[in-house]
């Protein structure tokens, strides 16, 4: 048995999942956050501290290049090695995170990408506009060509669903299609969802990005900048990042542009709870006692 604990971002999954640990110590965590993988981006993705990743031995954070690609197929890869090593050291694994994509292909295995989660449309669409249609179709004949074939040149929407599958995953769709699901591996996996009332969750989004600006996240991000990062940032579109690149740029005032992160931390938030809703098997929690407890329930077995 692996037990999951995810939910919405600023839901407090972390400090859940420290807590339990303290009780817990034959557990270690991996993390399932498509953010704090990446070096140097520590406020924004509220990552944890080293003391933190020393002492939970927290897997999978802090790891890739803010350039380097990285893909869910990367993530259950990665998921599944972490997994065996802490056995083979006689502990037990714990997940946490909240990036609905990663736990479902690690949960359920991947035959095609759903339709939510995809942040790479909206770059394909302004690409489509500002280069054409064409051009889209040429990249996909290059990287797909059987997809290609079979997809008209004027058919935009199919072009673009082909080119983000093969931006998120690192394989093309008629890879993907012809090789089954990815792997779910032998383990049993059981999830429990942190998932807050509304109104306090909001609450703890706007708070917590309060706390990211006093923490220094325009500082971090003028590092960023300085280091040659800023085209990585731009693309893997991180909340916190974006709405603060666009300030620097004099696009927004940066009251406007703390605002807009809150805004847009709010909606993701949302669309994370969707993602979790549309899985199956998940017991959902609305506060870190009822979390306690079904982890109890889950280290019992």
């Amino acid at each position: 048995m692996v037990p999951i604990l995810t939910g919405p971002t600023a839901s407090g999954k972390s400090s859940a999942a420290y807590e339990f640990l303290e009780k817990h110590p034959g557990f270690e965590l991996i993390s399932a956050d498509s953010r704090q993988i990446y070096k140097y981006l520590n406020i924004g993705t509220d990552k944890p501290t080293p003391e933190e990743i020393k002492k939970y031995r927290i897997g999978l954070v802090d790891f890739v290049e803010p350039d380097r690609r990285y893909t869910v197929f990367d993530f259950t890869e990665d998921a599944h090695r972490v997994i065996n090593e802490i056995r083979d050291r006689g502990h037990i694994p714990l997940i946490c995170g909240g990036t609905g994509l990663y736990i479902r292909a690690l949960v359920e295995g991947i035959v095609e990408i759903t339709e939510e989660g995809m942040e790479i449309r909206r770059q394909l669409e302004e690409e489509a506009i500002t280069l054409g249609p064409q051009y889209l179709y040429e990249k996909l004949e290059k990287i797909d060509k059987t997809a290609a074939e079979a997809t008209h040149p004027h058919n935009l929407k199919r072009i673009i669903r082909a080119l983000e599958i093969y931006e998120l995953t690192g394989r093309t769709k008629t890879e993907i299609l012809a090789g089954g699901n990815q792997p779910k591996g032998e383990y049993n996996f059981e999830i429990i969802c942190l998932n807050p009332p509304r109104e306090i969750l909001y609450e703890r989004i706007n708070q917590r990005v309060d706390l990211m600006m006093e923490k220094g996240l325009m500082e971090e991000i003028r590092i960023l900048v300085d280091k040659g990062f800023r085209p990585s940032l731009e693309k893997l579109n991180v909340i916190g990042y974006n709405e603060l690149l666009k300030h620097l740029d004099g696009v927004f005032s940066l009251e406007a542009a703390i605002n807009l992160v809150k805004q847009n931390s709010r909606r993701y938030a949302k669309r994370q709870v969707t993602w979790f809703k549309g899985m199956s098997g998940i017991v959902f929690c609305r506060d870190a006692g009822e979390v306690q407890y079904q982890l109890e329930r889950l280290a019992g077995h």
